[in-house]
């Protein structure tokens, strides 16, 4: 047993926190691998579950919260040989070789608590690739406000004086790939660890699983401290046989476990979990939309090098102008100003639409979100603060909206995601083949609704959630888009698209691709919805009260037809049963028209 071990274990039998329990972890992550007693019976965290089919992981593959204090037990973990840590004092544990973490690109916390201590055998490395540039089309916009936000992080670390190897994307030591690249800065600092923190996408857990394998040094994944519920969460909260998860049952666990918009006495504020049915209104001009809170950097020297190395990319840079964050201070007084400008009206107006705004009152953090510039506690914590602060300027009905939004659908998807890849990326459960127009790509289509939202997401890399689910994805979803094909446009399109989140929210949400096993009925709409939340029928060529005629919106007869290709899957869903029924009705007159309109438009699709 390696000197100063059992004092080091006697001095932790005391903490038993959650807390101390999670320092302890990020003190000894990675050191440790399952195998034989080290430890020895006592007071100590022992480890409910292991990885499926693991015959060895990390303390941080495990993670603190599959650990509980039980008397009597013991950890079961021994430490290699050739890796033993001596130490000088019995209350520390010291590396004996330099150690080299990965940062990536969605992983931008600056309070990491990697970063809490300055050693000078550490190295930090980032990278712009061309293997993560390169997988589908991104938005120029997202490659720009990655690459700046990495170099900026970089460059923070750096004044603090951390050691920082930074691989940019034309340097010509860069060999374009993860491995190749961690294997020269291996070489140049002599390293003996390798440390990277969990990634949020399964293409790069899986990736970096192997390379950690195999690449001859003690490896940890650590946890990147941004979730609130671990990997499995979601799974363990339901059956494992369930048909469907149904997120509202988790998210009024997360809201137990939150305390957010909670009465002392453990019931709900307001005697309501859920206020969606008060947050549906359109917007008519007034009140008028906030004062942007957009930043403004120039970015052009990072697009000039991007489109220098050939880079492919789809919409507009707007380097010279760019509006997004560029580190957390940013982000930070973004959640501020959204906070007091636009979550008053946000619950109103959420699934409003309007060509005036790209946004009207929605916050647009989900970029800073998802690569952990904020955290989701603290800005679900900012919206509950200001309502408890100020009820009347700030509604339960928007707070529980946008709260709901962050701790809720947002922790559930990554569990889905989690849970059912790598199967549910090509998930097709209706059998959808359509190709994706061309005009996707460029905005260039007559169709109104269409143009504007397809428009705007290529002029500005992003589009809230209604446009995305109701506009683009209805039309999608009725049209029957091969829904791969839809998903890798959301991927590269907006900047906010990561693959957990964006992944579940097109197969699952948008395409009902997975068998109804996210959502329990398709999301999709016929013009009638479009004219209620939107202006968008205004000046349009076509016709939104038309179903089959020559100028009839196209989404009118895709929806009736949609219910007529599907009634025998839908007609007794509960939800919906009513539309698929009214398709069923139709005479035969009406349903020959409108299966014969929507061949024609599938048939023009790019010309529409």
């Amino acid at each position: 047993m390696p000197r100063g071990v059992p004092r080091r274990q006697a001095s932790l039998q005391k903490r038993t926190s959650a807390q101390q329990r999670s320092h302890f972890f990020r003190q000894l992550n990675g050191l440790w691998q399952v195998g034989q007693t080290l430890v020895g019976k006592s007071t100590f965290l022992t480890p409910r579950m292991m990885p499926q089919g693991s015959r060895s992981c990390s303390v941080a593959q495990i993670g603190a919260e599959d650990y509980v204090p039980i008397p009597g037990q013991h950890v079961v973990l021994s430490l290699p040989q050739d890796r033993v840590c001596h130490s000088s004092s019995s209350s520390s544990l010291t590396h004996v070789a330099p150690t080299v973490r990965l940062i990536l690109g969605d992983q931008l916390n600056p309070e990491h608590s990697w970063f809490g201590k300055k050693d000078p055998s550490v190295t930090y490395v980032f990278m712009e690739l061309r293997s993560e540039t390169d997988y589908v089309v991104h938005h120029a916009q997202k490659v720009i406000a990655i690459f700046a936000g990495m170099r900026r992080l970089a460059e923070q670390l750096g004044k603090q004086g951390h050691q920082v190897r930074y691989f940019r994307l034309g340097d010509k030591d860069n060999l374009q790939k993860f491995a190749e690249n961690l294997n020269t800065v291996f070489a140049e600092t002599k390293a003996g660890r390798f440390e990277y923190q969990e990634p949020d996408e399964w293409r790069l857990d899986q990736d970096l699983r192997a390379f950690a394998a195999t690449c001859g040094l003690v490896t940890s994944c650590v946890s990147s401290e941004h979730f609130l519920d671990g990997r499995g969460g979601v799974a363990a909260h339901f059956q494992k046989d369930a048909k469907r998860w149904l997120m509202e049952s988790y998210y009024r666990k997360m809201r137990v476990r939150t305390r957010l918009l909670m009465d002392v006495d453990g019931t709900p504020a307001g005697g309501e979990w859920n206020y969606d049915k008060e947050n549906r209104k359109p917007w008519k001009g007034t009140p008028p939309p906030p004062k942007s809170w957009d930043v403004s950097h120039d970015h052009s020297a990072i697009w000039a090098e991007i489109q220098a190395a050939g880079v492919k990319t789809m919409g507009s840079p707007c380097a010279k102008e760019f509006p997004w964050p560029l580190d957390r201070k940013e982000a930070l007084a973004q959640l501020d100003a959204f906070i007091e400008r636009g979550l008053p009206d946000f619950g109103d107006y959420e699934d409003a639409m309007h060509t005036s705004s790209d946004r009207l009152f929605h916050s647009r953090l989900s970029y800073a979100l998802n690569v952990k510039l904020l955290a989701p506690l603290e800005v679900a914590q900012a919206a509950a603060d200001a309502h408890a602060r100020d009820p009347r300027r700030y509604p339960l009905a928007a707070t529980e909206g946008f709260v709901r939004q962050v701790i809720g659908w947002r922790e559930y998807v990554r569990g889905v995601y989690w849970a059912k890849m790598p199967s549910y990326e090509t998930a097709n459960g209706l059998g959808h083949t359509l190709s994706l127009p061309s005009w996707f790509w460029n905005g260039k289509v007559k169709m109104n609704c269409l143009r504007h939202s397809v428009g705007q997401s290529l002029d500005t890399a992003y589009a809230h959630h209604i446009q995305r689910l109701m506009v683009i994805g209805s039309f999608c979803l009725t049209a029957g888009v091969d829904p791969a094909e839809v998903e890798r446009w959301y991927l590269g399109v907006y900047i906010d698209a990561f693959q957990w989140v964006e992944l579940p929210n097109v197969i699952g949400m948008s395409q009902h691709a997975d068998g109804g096993f996210l959502a329990s009925k398709p999301y999709c709409c016929a013009a009638s919805y479009v004219s209620k939340m939107s202006n968008y029928c205004g000046g349009c060529p076509y016709d939104p009260k038309d179903r089959t005629g020559p100028l009839a919106c196209p989404l009118n007869a895709l929806y009736w037809d949609f219910w007529l290709r599907h009634q025998n899957r839908f007609l007794n869903n509960p939800r919906i049963g009513m539309a698929v029924r009214q398709a069923a009705n139709m005479s035969p007159t009406e349903q020959a028209a409108v299966r014969k309109k929507a061949a024609e438009i599938r048939a023009g699709i790019e010309e529409l």
